[in-house]
């Protein structure tokens, strides 16, 4: 058994902060992949993509490290929302998600050398009616620029959400228990110390 080195494909501070959560030793590598929606690309498939892509890129560069990449997406009446391109966009997505129920989707992968598993997690967020007033104080903290859909649910965020039906730190974005299970599916044990073991690499195949 081995120590296994971690790779987090992501410069989400959110992410990082969750893998330190749970006492996950790790350093920060983002990925450098194309982030287009393809034409017809369904909202599940293309989240898992990416996070997949970018797990993959980086064990392709370093096939000893064990690669954890991520990919968050809001998705309301089957449109995309990805990040505000400026405060209009930002206050026009929450105008759109006030006293509605959107879906939260993040896919997961764990990248082994040439091997890659991965999931996604559903999330159902429902937001509480919002007053123009309101939305524009929110996009005045700046706390939305830098985030799909608009919005932080771990930060100011959070005194708009009204109720959530799945696993909170996936709308975070990084869900920790498939995170767990998938670094398990890929020969890495974790202990709650934070302690990681890894057996030798096998010939794991892709999930979903």
């Amino acid at each position: 058994m081995t120590t296994p080195r971690i790779i987090l494909a992501s410069q989400s501070p959110r992410r990082r902060e969750l893998l330190t959560l749970v006492g996950i030793p790790h350093v920060v590598r983002p990925a450098d992949i194309d982030e287009q929606v393809w034409p017809g690309e369904q909202p599940v498939p293309h989240c898992e993509r990416l996070a997949r892509g970018k797990a993959a890129v980086l064990a392709a560069a370093d096939p000893e490290a064990v690669v954890i990449g991520a990919d968050t997406i809001v998705v309301l009446d089957g449109d995309i929302l990805g990040k505000p391109r400026d405060v209009a966009d930002a206050e026009a997505m929450l105008a759109r998600l006030a006293g509605r129920t959107h879906t939260v989707f993040t896919a997961m992968a764990v990248a082994r050398g040439p091997h890659v598993v991965s999931a996604v997690e559903e999330v159902a967020v429902t937001f509480r009616a919002l007053s123009a007033e309101e939305i524009r104080g929110y996009v005045a903290t700046g706390e939305p620029m830098d985030k799909a859909g608009a919005y932080g649910i771990q930060g100011f965020g959070a005194t708009i959400v009204e109720r959530i039906e799945g696993d909170f730190f996936s709308v975070m974005g990084l869900g920790l228990r498939r995170v767990v299970a998938l670094l398990a599916a890929q020969g890495v044990h974790y202990e709650f110390s934070g302690r990681l073991t890894a057996a030798a690499p096998g010939p794991v195949a892709p999930s979903h």
